[in-house]
Order: structure tokens, then C-alpha cells, then sequence
């Protein structure tokens, strides 16, 4: 994974370094939050770092995963970016609701441990980037 950057966002220090040390050991470019900062402060750090992903854990001390998902989504340095939720919340409601509000993937931490969640975010990174790899192959062969 080259040149990939991801953002974790968790109040769990195992989970939170656990997780950090998987994607670095996959390559990614790795910043991390254990949500002590206000949610202006942790925007402001988003834009400083411009990761291409972001893990959230919605239930968190300080600040509101929801309103989090909202304010990154309607930010424009950061509208683009990926979410991945990784959360204690395991009701059909809160999934629904953070995709609604704009996240790309939700998962319950009592259906994943922090490896076999670092494992399904890297494979679905991988498979991003090879079809990117494959849509730039199809472009230069139409150049022709």
C-alpha cells in the first residue's frame, strides 16, 4: 500500500495501538487520537495530516462519533475520505445511522477483534487500490 495514509480515532489504547501497529505493519502512514481534544481541535488535526481513511469509534468521551461522521463529511478538505466505523455500538439503528450520515463502512467490535478488523480494512484498501491500478491500465491501453 503505497503512500496510503489512515487516521484512527479511539479511546481504547489497545485498541488504538493495536490497530496502529496492523496498518503500520501493512504499509499505511499512521496518525492516531485517543479523542481527548475537542472536535474542532481533531478536525483541525484531520486536515493537518489529510489521511485517505479514517477509523472512528462513535461512542466517545469527549466529543460524539456521530457528529464527527457530520462534520467530516461536510468539510471540504475532508468530504472525500473514507470512514470506517469500529464501534461498541452493535444495533441496526447505529450502523444505519452512520451511513447515513455519510461513513463507507461500519463494524461492531463484538463481531471483529482489532486484528480481524485491521484485516478487513487492509483487504478493503488492497482491493481499492487494485482496481484504481486497473482503471489506470485500461486508461493508457485506450490511448492507443
Amino acid at each position: 500500500m503505497t503512500d496510503k495514509k489512515i487516521f484512527i480515532i479511539e479511546d481504547d489504547a489497545n485498541i488504538l495501538y493495536g490497530l496502529e501497529a496492523q496498518f503500520s505493519a501493512a504499509g499505511l502512514e499512521v496518525e492516531v487520537s485517543e479523542a481527548e481534544e475537542d472536535a474542532e481541535e481533531l478536525l483541525d488535526n484531520l486536515r493537518e495530516f489529510q489521511p485517505d481513511y479514517i477509523v472512528l469509534d462513535i461512542i466517545l468521551p469527549k466529543i460524539d462519533g456521530f457528529e464527527i461522521v457530520k462534520k467530516i463529511k461536510s468539510d471540504d478538505e475532508l468530504s472525500d475520505k473514507e470512514i470506517f466505523i469500529f464501534t461498541d455500538l452493535s444495533d441496526e439503528d447505529s450502523r444505519h445511522r452512520s451511513l447515513e450520515m455519510g461513513a463507507d463502512y461500519v463494524f461492531f467490535k463484538d463481531d471483529f477483534d482489532t486484528f480481524q478488523f485491521a484485516e478487513k480494512v487492509i483487504k478493503i484498501i488492497s482491493n481499492q487500490e487494485k482496481s484504481r491500478d486497473e482503471d489506470d491500465d485500461d486508461d493508457e491501453q485506450s490511448i492507443d
